[in-house]
């Protein structure tokens, strides 16, 4: 569960997030509930946890995958700035596949050819990914959530045919993705993000450019819900989150590379409704990878006007907002990018 967005918190919510039985004695200044809440010293409120979720869906280490024609995976620590280092390749070289992780576990499905391949990583140690499964429909451009123990693969396409299937695995486990239900729509290059719960899709195909955003309950099964709009119609377009804010960036409005944007822009998770502005990447671009570690956003790779694939990795902190900052280059230009993090 998540602990709730607005109103009142519990200790017995606290508790049950925690792991511990409702009824156990607790207090404010545990360092489980500090932690929990992400305030490490000082005076602590209710409403700092406000939102808040003791599942990992992410970590300390980003991880990109893939490019168009590649297979490297590259990584970086996520709370520091520099550029990425070597992990290992991909089972199958394929750009446009999309990461989900566990925290431990990462798993890139989808891309290039048009692929239905799931290979999977462990994040912490560094070497070549293992074949994993498949999805239930070949394609490329999907978008991903994950609640820390389920991953869902929504939309993307094969050349041109669109879908709006959206597929979920067992991160910890092996095997073929299982039908989860249906997007709103039928959209390639879909932006995926969660709160641990909550997973949304943003964006769509560059036959039918849409603001559309879409939700689902991760830990359950059915068809997708409307959420809003995106301050633009916008695809190929990149995500990341914290457990209470998602963050969309980049992509192309326009069905040209001349399309490229910088727009970054946000949404809170737990509610509904329409993004807001956030402020703007270091370079326009689109076909990027976004992941976090649940405080700092990352954005690397993709390609900007005129087609020209990039090495840029940019950083913002989800919890406010403001311009995007440079953090160092990926070890090759790529278009693309795969990505999730993990510890």
């Amino acid at each position: 569960m998540t602990l709730p967005a607005s109103g009142q918190i519990t200790l017995n919510q606290v508790n049950v997030e925690l792991g511990n039985s409702g009824t156990d004695q607790i207090g404010m200044n545990d360092a489980a509930v500090r932690g929990l809440f992400g305030i490490a010293s000082g005076e602590i409120e209710m409403s700092d946890g406000y939102g808040k979720s003791s599942v990992t869906f992410y970590g300390s280490r980003g991880v990109f995958a893939g490019g168009e024609g590649r297979g490297d995976i590259d990584y970086i620590t996520i709370a520091s700035t520099g550029n990425a280092t070597d992990f290992g390749y991909l089972t199958v070289n394929r750009g446009h596949c999309d990461g989900l992780s566990n925290g431990s576990r990462g798993v890139f499905g989808g891309g290039d050819g048009v692929s239905n391949v799931m290979d999977y990583i462990t994040i912490a140690s560094t070497g070549n990914a293992t074949d994993f499964g498949n999805l239930t429909v070949a394609r490329q451009e999907p978008g991903t959530a994950s609640d820390g123990s389920r991953g869902v693969w929504a939309g993307g396409r094969a050349g041109g045919t669109f879908y709006d299937v959206m597929d979920y695995i067992t991160i910890a486990s092996t095997g073929n993705a299982t039908d989860f239900g249906n997007l709103s729509g039928t959209r390639g290059s879909v932006a995926g993000t969660s709160n641990g719960s909550r997973g949304v899709f943003a964006g769509s195909s560059y036959a039918n450019i849409v603001n559309v955003i879409d939700y689902i309950t991760i830990g359950s099964t059915g068809n997708a819900t409307d959420f809003g709009n995106l301050t633009q119609a916008t695809f190929d377009l990149s995500a990341a989150s914290n457990v209470t804010r998602g963050v969309f960036a980049g992509g192309s409005t326009a069905d040209s590379s001349s399309g490229a944007t910088n727009v970054i822009s946000y949404i809170t998770i737990a509610s509904t409704g329409n993004a807001i502005d956030f402020g703007d990447l270091t370079v326009a671009r689109q076909a990027l990878g976004g992941t976090s570690d649940g405080s700092r956003g990352v954005f690397g790779g993709g390609y900007h006007s005129g087609g020209t694939a990039v090495n840029v990795i940019d950083y913002i902190t989800i919890s406010s907002t403001g311009n995007a900052t440079d953090f160092g280059n990926l070890t090759t230009s790529r278009i693309g990018v795969g990505a999730t993090s993990g510890t």
